[in-house]
């Protein structure tokens, strides 16, 4: 689809659900496990039968006054609701979650580019069951029959909701993942989109460009995967955009990301809070959770990912989102291991990010010490920037001393006499690049690089043979 028309501003705000990583369900003893045989991982709470009584799981506190505090929220007492309204797989006819009383409200989030985004509130809540449409396209308007699994009715579900702050659908791909990192930082979840841990509903309108007002949202329902989300932004606002210039009316309403056909589809109107018939649980008492309480949970939390970017910034003398691949791929040991050594900490984010990211299943068994030998020996300039890249490959393929490696493929590097004569060499048998390169083109510099690499088969410090051309060249 062509893009969005200029004339047109993209607004987006997002209600991510995490599922939080307990042993037990929200208000029963039921195992919170995926992919378990259908069915087995209910009891009379769950399925909300007559004369049951949920009882909170503190665990589940914890982990939602976690995700509080690693994005800044003020932690408040909250309260529990009734939601009232009927799915198939809702065994209760209502879900129980925190309405206008939730646990944390006011935070924000921190993106690699220095972007902060508010979080208006992130809510406890349980989560539903499943349904399989069978037959057709999977909808369940074209299904032959549907089976519904209440294994997950009951899960601990935290809700976070951003503030209309996005403004386009590669913004909140940046959102959504570094949300990810945050919560599988706290331990709150495992931000597996593709088994349901995160799910992502959008809400999107576009306005004209220069607009305050807000327009007419849709909400683009239960998107799993990074890409789906982006995708679904981005189509949604150019369908809104050629809706409104064609004279007609944006219909508030829910719709859901055909991935098959890259459009989105309707589903129904949006309801409105009143429409839920919202009222206190009463089963459950009003939580409030103490000072000592809260002082725990922050006391365990460990740096989130905007406070790694910026310590190993720091190091390295460059800017945070320069360093956010390493921080992503949880590598930034390897890093912070090379700059206690005493090794050049931009070095060991060049080799992180260009080597090491390269394969970021092998190279969780890299050793953080060995990986900062080698950092070490190429700052010292016994191994060549390509000798040192080659080390570095044997090392994510099998582990082993940087420096044995280096001794074992005959790595050493070539005294200056040597490498003038092989310089020497190079000039001689090209004196018109040579000309060229004293007239002044500077191109020619890495020919030369290139022709003493290729004659000393990589052993050749390419920033050596740039200083003795420089000199030469005066």
């Amino acid at each position: 689809m062509a893009e969005s028309p200029a004339s047109w501003e993209t607004v987006v705000g997002l209600e991510v659900h995490c599922e939080l990583r307990t042993e037990t369900k929200l208000f029963c003893g039921c195992r919170n496990a995926f992919g378990e045989e259908p069915n087995t991982n209910v009891c009379p709470v769950c399925l909300g039968l007559p004369g049951s009584l949920p009882v909170l799981n503190r665990r589940a506190v914890e982990l939602a006054m976690a995700i509080g505090e690693a994005l800044h929220c003020e932690i408040r007492p909250s309260l529990f609701h009734r939601k009232n309204y009927f799915y198939p797989d809702m065994p209760k006819d209502y879900q129980v979650s925190q309405y206008d009383e939730p646990i944390n409200v006011d935070g924000w989030l921190e993106l690699p580019d220095g972007t902060r985004i508010g979080i208006v509130r992130a809510h406890m809540e349980e989560d539903t069951g499943k349904s399989t449409h069978m037959g057709g396209g999977g909808r369940i308007h074209d299904a032959a029959y549907s089976l519904v699994d209440y294994n997950r009715a009951g899960v601990p579900l935290v809700e976070i909701v951003s503030h209309p702050e996005l403004r386009s659908g590669e913004q909140a791909r940046q959102y959504v993942s570094e949300l990810r990192a945050i919560l599988v930082a706290t331990g709150a979840s495992d931000g597996k989109m593709e088994e349901g841990s995160l799910r992502v509903d959008a809400n999107v309108s576009v306005r004209p460009a220069g607009s305050d007002a807000y327009g007419t949202r849709c909400e683009v329902k239960n998107l799993n995967s990074l890409r789906s989300l982006g995708r679904a932004i981005e189509h949604e606002a150019i369908r809104q955009a050629r809706v409104w210039e064609a004279g007609d009316v944006v219909k508030q309403e829910t719709r859901h990301w055909d991935e098959a056909n890259d459009r989105t589809v309707a589903g129904r109107s949006k309801e409105e809070a009143n429409d839920y018939r919202y009222f206190p649980e009463p089963d459950l008492l009003p939580l409030a959770p103490s000072e000592e309480w809260l002082a725990r949970v922050r006391s365990s939390l460990p740096p989130m990912p905007a406070a790694r970017r910026a310590r190993l910034a720091e190091l390295a003398g460059t800017e945070p989102r320069e360093v956010a691949t390493v921080v992503d791929l949880q590598l930034d040991h390897l890093v912070l291991a090379a700059a206690d050594a005493g090794a050049d900490a931009n070095l060991a984010v060049r080799r992180v990010t260009n080597e090491v990211a390269a394969d970021p299943v092998r190279a969780r068994q890299l050793d953080a010490a060995d990986f900062a030998k080698l950092v070490l020996l190429e700052a010292k300039g016994a191994l060549t920037p390509t000798q040192a890249k080659q080390v570095l490959a044997e090392m994510l393929d099998g582990g082993g001393d940087p420096e044995a490696i280096a001794r074992d493929r005959g790595f050493e590097a070539m005294d200056l006499g040597a490498l003038t004569t092989v310089l020497d060499q190079a000039i001689a048998a090209h004196p018109d690049e040579w000309e060229r390169l004293r007239d002044g083109d500077q191109k020619l510099m890495g020919f030369f690089v290139g022709q003493v690499m290729k004659a000393t088969r990589g052993q050749a410090d390419g920033r050596a043979v740039s200083a003795l051309l420089r000199q030469r060249g005066r």
